[in-house]
């Protein structure tokens, strides 16, 4: 990959916008896609996101732009909506008009659901003759846009793009690592926010810290053992990806995947607190996938079958969490508990 000269950033969600800020400290033009035109302009005119980034003022170099052949006019473009709406968008990129051999990096956490695909598969599928690789790791948009030291990790079938871009993205305060496990650094950014939404309903039950840390430890156990049989590699799962999102996500006042749990633990229904929220909780839709991915392996996933049952099968918190205490005793050890 060339330095790249000009970048767009295709979502305008919290995450997309955060990315747009980071970057356009190399003092290059970063162009934004708002799918709303109302919200393209509060860029513009007023250097805001106050719906998605409240409290943050936006570099000037942002510019912002609801027509998405303007946007894919770049020499590197970060794609970040939703994962529900990767595909979708993804379609109206390519049909704008991708420059051959442009990279796409995927800053989207989640699987299609049915399919259970990669959100970088999405994207390979729909440009085949670009260049795909994949950010992930333990940041909150809050946080990045302001500055605060971060790392993440990006990962891409080819080292050499994988290192390129990790230079890139290696400015200010945050410092970005490769990897060229593509499948683990996905899986990892999107199956953490499963256990977030179990770590969120610990907490709205009142069940103290000894609970919480032990839900945890089970969750990376249980993350690790359903994305190896899905082609990630195991230590990638301790790295920042892995581990590293899953404690930020797990404790994190920031976290949506942990405040939607931590709502249906006193009681609110996912479908009130749904209506009440601006940006999506990933682990939500996530979870849905990755239980259909878990039977088709064979893995065994009681975290993950018990988020599931309190969001769609009416199952209530206190009833999962005496479910889960009633299991079997296992081995610590054995990597099918």
């Amino acid at each position: 990959m060339n330095n790249p000269r000009t970048i767009s950033v295709i979502g305008a969600g919290g995450w997309g916008t955060a990315l747009a800020q980071l970057l356009s400290t190399r003092n290059m033009p970063v162009v934004i896609w708002s799918h709303e035109e109302t919200q393209a302009q509060e860029i513009n005119t007023r250097h805001t996101n106050e719906r998605f980034l409240a409290g943050v003022t936006l570099s000037p170099a942002i510019r912002a732009t609801a027509e998405m052949t303007v946007a894919a006019d770049a020499d590197l473009i970060l794609v970040v909506p939703p994962s529900q709406f990767l595909a979708a968008v993804t379609g109206q990129l390519a049909q704008a008009g991708v420059r051959p051999g442009v990279p796409l990096l995927c800053c989207t956490k989640g699987l299609e659901h049915h399919t259970g695909r990669l959100m970088t598969q999405v994207l390979a599928d729909a440009f085949p003759k670009n260049p795909v690789a994949a950010l992930s790791g333990p940041n909150h948009a809050e946080e990045v846009a302001r500055g605060t030291p971060a790392a993440a990790v990006i990962a891409a079938d080819d080292r050499d793009l994988a290192m390129a871009l990790t230079k890139f993205f290696c400015t200010g305060n945050f410092r970005a690592y490769a990897s060229d496990d593509v499948a683990g650094v996905e899986l990892g950014g999107a199956l953490k926010n499963i256990y977030a939404i179990a770590a969120g309903v610990s907490d709205g039950l009142g069940l103290g810290d000894n609970a919480k840390a032990a839900l945890v430890t089970r969750a990376l156990a249980e993350l690790v053992r359903l994305g190896t049989q899905l082609g990630g590699r195991r230590e990638t799962f301790y790295g920042l990806s892995g581990l590293g999102d899953l404690m930020v996500t797990c404790f994190s006042r920031h976290s949506r995947n942990r405040g939607v749990g931590e709502r249906l633990g006193r009681g609110e229904t996912l479908a009130d607190i749904q209506r009440g929220m601006v940006m999506v909780a990933e682990g939500v839709p996530t979870v849905r996938s990755a239980r259909e991915e878990a039977s088709k392996h064979g893995v065994d996933a009681p975290l993950l079958n018990a988020v599931y049952a309190v969001l769609y099968d009416g199952l209530s918190p206190r009833e999962g969490l005496l479910q889960l205490l009633s299991r079997d005793p296992r081995h610590e050890q054995d990597v099918s508990a």
